[in-house]
């Protein structure tokens, strides 16, 4: 996912630096070429050693390190990078950062960078809180930093509060956003429909389908990190919400069918990945349900049908529907694109092994008015990324 990406940690003087190792790692998974810069304070929390050993590459602590293999160090890695990380982030490093000092090789470096550069702030919550902190973090902010929102909870120091860093799949996650995609779809307005509904039998049971909303929370995801403003309308589900998407939950397929409605007028591409319960339980009185030999019978009534609906109201959105089959999946997917009057049409078939729900990959088949491709098995998020390769072509 990152292959030719760099990224440059900047590590500082705090006790949650510690966890950066385990973001280096994670990063290195992705096959970013990770380096990573430590002021002396932060060497008495970890090891350069640890930072070496997880990147394969030589942590520089010495704006005059002369075995460092470049030929002058803070300009040549501030050049190289993709995206900065500072984290931890000390009030000490924020204060040198907002007024321009440059007296190691960390801050040094920074000076010389044009790449994005995140922060990370993680202290003590009152060292947090203070005006002068807060002025600082709102002056790089004018100056293009981006700044990662500290949790609150218990610090290491005993107290309770704002100032936490966040984990490392939250920082991660932060710079995946930033480099893991061509920003493409700047611009754009996507509203994604994922998940499941559920129609209420009565107040214990009720009827809905398999869907774990994987599929639509990697189409969201893909399309925030390519630039676009996303709307997730999700059904309930068990994973968790992707950041930088707007996110409404729904239940039923009344509520989802609402939540379209509303945001349909003002959106550029709209995938509906949602599994809808195609039936609601009738509503019928307590004493007028049939019971037959201890079994509870009640008629069924179907729901709205959202994406035939919306596609035939479409004015300048481009729609793209799921079909999941069981048999005669290209027929009867092709028949769904002319019927509910769709652009695209995502195909797969339930029986296939690594395909539907629940799984972490899939097999598609991409369908349009004057094509068919079957893609090969590929990660979930990755089926989301061709989706919207094809989407944008088509535009």
């Amino acid at each position: 996912m990152l292959k030719g990406k760099h990224v440059l940690l900047g590590v500082t003087g705090s006790i949650a630096a510690y966890k950066i190792a385990n973001l280096a790692s994670m990063l290195v998974k992705l096959n970013a070429d990770v380096h990573v810069i430590m002021t002396k304070n932060a060497e008495q929390f970890i090891s350069p050693v640890t930072f070496e050993t997880l990147t394969g590459n030589k942590v520089i602590d010495d704006t005059f390190e002369r075995n460092s293999g470049y030929h002058v160090a803070h300009i040549a890695m501030a050049a190289e990078a993709d995206v900065v990380l500072i984290a931890p982030a000390t009030a000490n490093v924020i204060a040198k950062l907002a007024h321009g000092i440059a007296d190691d090789m960390l801050t040094s470096t920074m000076l010389a960078c044009t790449s994005p550069i995140l922060l990370s702030p993680a202290m003590n919550t009152h060292m947090y809180e203070n005006q002068v902190t807060q002025e600082n973090m709102e002056k790089l902010k004018s100056l293009g930093y981006q700044l990662i929102e500290p949790a609150s909870g218990y610090l290491a120091c005993g107290d309770t509060g704002k100032g936490k860093m966040p984990e490392p799949e939250v920082l991660l996650d932060c710079i995946l956003q930033e480099i893991a995609c061509e920003k493409d779809m700047t611009g754009k307005k996507v509203l994604v429909t994922a998940g499941p509904t559920r129609e209420a039998i009565d107040p214990v049971r009720y009827i809905t389908n398999h869907s774990t909303g994987k599929m639509g929370y990697a189409i969201a995801e893909n399309a925030a990190r390519r630039g676009a403003e996303v709307t997730l309308v999700s059904g309930p589900v068990q994973i968790a919400k992707p950041r930088f998407v707007r996110t409404i939950d729904v239940t039923s397929a009344e509520e989802m069918y609402q939540a379209v409605e509303k945001e349909f007028d003002s959106q550029d591409i709209i995938v509906m990945a949602a599994a809808v319960a195609d039936y609601r339980p009738e509503v019928v009185a307590e004493n007028k349900i049939k019971k037959s030999d201890g079994q509870m019978s009640i008629s069924l009534e179907r729901t709205k049908d959202i994406l035939g609906t919306f596609a035939h109201k479409k004015t300048k959105q481009f729609i793209c529907g799921f079909s999941m089959e069981t048999e005669n999946m290209l027929e009867n997917s092709k028949a769904k694109l002319k019927k509910k009057n769709l652009d695209m049409i995502v195909a797969n078939n339930l029986k296939v092994a690594g395909a539907g729900f629940g799984t972490d990959t899939n097999i598609v088949t991409v369908i349009t008015e004057e094509s068919c491709e079957e893609l090969p098995i590929m990660k979930k998020e990755e089926v989301a990324g061709a989706i919207f390769d094809r989407i944008l072509n088509k535009l």
